[in-house]
C-alpha cells in the first residue's frame, strides 16, 4: 500500500472510532446521560415529527421487528419514546418521540451540526467540494461492495 493511501487509511479509521467515542462520551456527560449510543441512533431513526411503524423503524436500522421491540420497551421505560396501536387496525403498533426523547434528538442533531460545521469552517468552497466529492465517493463504493442500501 503506497503512502497517500495509508494515511487515508489510518485517517478514516481512526476518524470512525473517534466519532462512536466522542458520540458516546458526549451522551454520557449529558443530560441524556443514560442513554447509549444505539438508543439514541434509534431515536433517530425514529424522528422528531411523525409517528411511524415498528417495521419502517426497524427496516431503516437494519434489524428485526423483535431486536426493536426490546430497545423500544427500554426507551419508553426511560420515557423517551411513547407506542400506540392505530384503531382502524389494533396489529399496527406506532411509536413517536416523547417531549424529553424530542430533547435527545435535538441534542444529538445538534452534537452532529457543530461537528460537520467545525469540519468544514474555513475550507474554500473548492475544498468542500472535494471533500465531499471524495467522501461521496468512499460512501458509493461501500454501497455497492457490501450491497448497502
Amino acid at each position: 500500500m503506497d503512502k497517500s493511501k495509508k494515511v487515508v487509511n489510518e485517517l478514516l479509521v481512526q476518524l470512525f472510532n473517534d466519532i462512536l467515542q466522542i458520540e458516546e462520551q458526549v451522551l454520557k456527560e449529558g443530560v441524556i446521560s443514560d442513554l447509549s449510543l444505539t438508543e439514541m441512533h434509534t431515536i433517530e431513526a425514529i424522528g422528531m415529527y411523525t409517528k411511524r411503524t415498528m417495521s419502517e423503524v426497524a427496516q431503516d436500522l437494519k434489524i428485526t421487528v423483535g431486536t426493536l421491540t426490546s430497545a423500544i420497551n427500554k426507551l419508553i421505560k426511560k420515557g423517551y419514546v411513547e407506542r400506540n396501536r392505530i384503531e382502524e387496525d389494533r396489529r399496527v403498533v406506532l411509536i413517536g418521540l416523547t417531549k424529553r426523547g424530542k430533547l435527545a434528538y435535538r441534542l444529538h442533531e445538534k452534537f452532529h451540526d457543530d461537528m460537520v460545521s467545525n469540519s468544514v469552517d474555513g475550507l474554500t468552497s473548492q475544498e468542500e467540494e472535494v471533500l465531499i466529492s471524495s467522501l461521496s465517493r468512499i460512501n458509493k463504493f461501500l454501497k455497492e461492495k457490501y450491497k448497502l442500501k
